[in-house]
């Protein structure tokens, strides 16, 4: 079987079906054996495993995907890609479930339980507009993920494994190092997509912790701190946190609170660790 990461078969599929890019879902289809590879081998994708792919595209991951894990469930967002997918592509893995929709509405918490509540492994190419929204969804709606690996913008990728101090640390770094374990495992050109994205990518996989590296009394309160520290970089904490309509605080409240964590009053979000941002966040739970 000729696989898709050929670009010429990925060409031939494409005018099979008159197939045109639409910008709005930020299609860009992989076309490189050896990234694909590097993807599915940092997941590490075994018989044992269900994986969901999200945003299957014309099924240049699902065909090797299919070919190594117990069972796929790919959910596309474009109907004009499903019969591409199974009329076609991948029409010979009876280990395939192709699902039509979008991936910020579909209920994967129950495709979990209906398959016995095993942790999955969640790989995509995503669309750079929506990485942000889909990683967040899966963190924090706590659903049974062993890791996530996925191809994002390269900047985004040094974002989520950025450490305090850095100009790429923010909210997105903390998130992602409160639900997990981040590793760049590849770097990857333009000319690896049809069509060529106007940035360079990078794959990442995030390891689900079993427990957060640090204890608080509100998960919703220390991101809402860590969201407030960040909407403003230019500003100290202490404005930043009095001008959040969130924590809904006066500006001697948060010199309080920042006293009370044992932080410097001139301190800026940008220079402080989750484990001081945690703190911090359970000083609000107080009254001062």
């Amino acid at each position: 079987m000729a696989y898709l990461s050929d670009p010429k078969e990925t060409v031939a599929v494409l005018k099979r079906y008159g197939f045109a890019f639409q910008k709005k879902f930020g299609q860009n289809f992989l076309i490189d054996a050896h990234v694909l590879d590097k993807i599915i081998d940092a997941a590490g994708v075994t018989k044992d495993d269900t994986v969901l792919e999200i945003g299957p595209g014309i099924g240049t991951m699902t065909q090797v995907l299919c070919e190594r894990a117990k069972e796929v469930i790919a959910v596309e967002i474009d109907r004009n890609l499903i019969p591409i997918l199974t009329e076609d592509t991948c029409r010979m893995y009876d280990n395939l479930t192709v699902i039509n929709g979008d991936i910020l509405k579909t209920d994967v918490e129950a495709l979990v339980r209906e398959r016995g509540g095993r942790p999955i492994k969640v790989v995509a190419n995503l669309p750079y507009y929506i990485t942000t929204p889909i990683v967040m969804g899966l963190f924090e709606k706590h659903i049974p993920v062993e890791n996530i690996t996925v191809m994002v913008q390269r900047e985004v990728a040094e974002r989520m494994q950025a450490g305090p101090g850095s100009k790429d640390y923010g909210a997105l770094s903390l998130a992602v190092q409160y639900y997990a374990e981040a590793y760049i495992a590849a770097y990857v050109p333009q000319n690896c997509f049809m069509p060529r994205p106007n940035v360079g990518s990078a794959v990442i996989r995030l390891t689900l912790r079993k427990e957060p590296p640090v204890k608080v009394k509100s998960e919703e309160r220390l991101f809402a701190v860590i969201r407030a520290a960040f909407a403003q970089r230019r500003k100290t904490l202490v404005n930043s946190l009095a001008g959040s309509g969130e924590l809904a605080c006066t500006k001697e409240e948060a010199v309080a609170a920042l006293r009370a964590a044992g932080l410097p009053e001139t301190v800026r979000g940008e220079a402080l660790t989750l484990a001081q941002l945690a703190a911090l966040s359970d000083v609000f739970e107080k009254p001062y």
